[in-house]
């Protein structure tokens, strides 16, 4: 099992132990470290960038409880040092923080959260209708997101039965495993580009500037 490091903590660079380093199938060596400070792809959220002893990681991925390192070039066992990029993380960060926000304007105005995807470029939010809900406006997302943005509410993690939840303020907490703003005056300016409902779902498109 690997210890994630960024579940609890926003440092970019640490220190870790290699414990395993496998050639895989296209050339590249996997890094399997005691611990790590790199968010791996998934949860809606890609992978981390950086480097380990210099070496740029060029992929992060989750196997089970392990957490895979991609480098060129292996590495061998024993300690190493970690180095996030600042600017991939902020970015990841923003995003899957103002996906989060999305999420709760959208369940204000009557549908659920289902599926969520925040990548660069790629951002939206997938829902399912409630009871009542109707297409909303975009600026019932804009609106309400300003107001939590201008309260600058502050990130909170906490773990439920094994499970990382995180919220902004009092807002609700969501089950989740990705980096997040540490409050939401580092957000930026959240861009709803486009909202549809397709086959019963509504689509919210959005970026942050």
């Amino acid at each position: 099992m690997t210890e994630r490091l960024y579940y609890t903590s926003d440092a970019l660079e640490g220190t870790a132990r290699v414990l395993r380093c496998t050639e895989q199938a296209d050339g590249r060596y996997g890094i399997l470290l005691d611990r790590t400070l790199f968010h791996p792809q998934g949860g809606g959220q890609p992978a981390d960038k950086g480097w380990i002893n210099g070496v740029a990681v060029e992929g992060v991925k989750q196997q089970d409880e392990e957490v895979i390192h991609l480098l060129a070039q292996p590495l061998p066992l024993g300690e190493v040092e970690l180095k996030i990029d600042a600017d991939t993380r902020e970015l990841h960060s923003q995003l899957h923080s103002a996906g989060h926000l999305i999420g709760y304007a959208g369940e204000a105005a009557g549908w659920q959260p289902v599926k969520a995807h925040h990548w660069p470029g790629e951002g939206r939010i997938t829902f399912a209708p409630g009871e009542e809900a109707a297409e909303p406006e975009i600026a019932i997302f804009t609106d309400a997101i300003s107001r939590w943005q201008s309260a600058s509410l502050a990130r909170v993690i906490t773990f439920e039965a094994g499970r990382r939840m995180v919220r902004f303020g009092e807002l609700s907490a969501y089950g989740c495993g990705g980096t997040h703003v540490r409050a939401l005056g580092e957000l930026g300016e959240v861009v709803i580009s486009n909202i549809k409902v397709k086959k019963g779902q509504l689509i919210v498109n959005y970026t942050v500037a």
